[in-house]
């Protein structure tokens, strides 16, 4: 019954911090910007999957580069395609980029992190040399080097900028990482028999979470970026698959005769990368107690109930 008690007050905690975190989110008005928009590219996303206003395979030669209309809310591309149709449909495949990207950077982060603190002074040191050097390599170049025995596809993307933005994440946390390693309450838990991966999991990645939280909303508004530029190189999202930046590389060529056609895609990777990279630093205060002082009033009552 105690174990019970206790499960069911753990969950009731994580409810109430995150309850905070998000009305503070919400009263910052950077904070509604990014949630406001976040939330409808996952809601356009999850109804693409299931409607859009035309087909994405609906061609009409008659109208080609048309301007927006009733029957075409943003105009149609060069095929004679529904713009608006593709966007939507894009939507979920850049969603889809994104999410995996952030998955790859932050178990290769994390790793990484756990090389660069550990106990064995060779392996760390190491660690943070050899971090050094890949840490110069261009994304670009890993996604270039991908390509030849991938060819143009979404792991491509996903691939290369993980590397890249896990090695960004490694580099930049491990301050913060190492300062929680060599705290006293990580020196007792080893001293108590706990292991690395334990200490990993239960003291040093909760302490480095804002960091975290950063660096990994800069990770997905970058993967949004890399996703257009490597599309419109030849090496991302490969041809007949719905994303921004193919609409971007298809209709680019004409920007001079039809500038709309790539105002649309354009405008929506703007806004998704603002309102990502806004959503980091927003998070970033709402999950701090220091920072936020709802939250640090959850954590008391929490810690109040605890002691009961």
């Amino acid at each position: 019954m105690s174990g019970n008690s206790n499960n069911h007050r753990g969950t009731a905690d994580r409810l109430a911090f995150a309850s905070a975190a998000l009305r503070s989110m919400w009263r910052r008005a950077e904070g509604k910007f990014a949630l406001i928009v976040l939330a409808l590219w996952l809601a356009i996303a999850l109804v693409s999957l299931i409607w859009t206003p035309q087909s994405l395979w609906a061609t009409d030669g008659y109208h080609v580069w048309a301007a927006p209309s009733a029957a075409h809310w943003l105009g149609t591309d060069g095929t004679g395609a529904d713009v608006f149709s593709w966007l939507m449909a894009g939507s979920r495949t850049n969603l889809l980029i994104v999410l995996l990207t952030v998955i790859v950077s932050a178990v290769w982060g994390l790793l990484l992190i756990a090389a660069m603190v550990t106990r064995n002074s060779a392996l760390a040191n190491t660690s943070v040399v050899v971090i050094d050097a890949l840490i110069s390599i261009p994304t670009v170049l890993i996604a270039l080097i991908l390509a030849v025995p991938l060819g143009a596809s979404v792991a491509v993307i996903v691939i290369a900028c993980g590397f890249g933005y896990g090695l960004n994440l490694a580099r930049v946390a491990r301050p913060a990482a190492l300062l929680a390693s060599r705290s006293a309450y990580v020196e007792s838990a080893l001293a108590n028999g706990a292991s690395g991966w334990q200490v990993l999991v239960s003291h040093i990645i909760p302490n480095i979470v804002p960091v975290l939280a950063v660096q990994l909303s800069l990770s997905a508004g970058t993967a949004v970026l890399a996703e257009s530029g490597l599309t419109y190189l030849g090496i991302g999202v490969p041809s007949g698959v719905p994303s921004w930046g193919h609409s971007l590389a298809t209709s680019v060529k004409l920007i001079n005769v039809f500038p709309l056609t790539v105002l649309w895609p354009g405008l929506m990777v703007t806004v998704v990368v603002v309102a990502l990279n806004v959503f980091g630093d927003v998070l970033r205060d709402a999950i701090d107690p220091v920072a936020n002082p709802a939250l640090r009033q959850t954590v008391v009552a929490a810690e109040k109930e605890d002691e009961r």
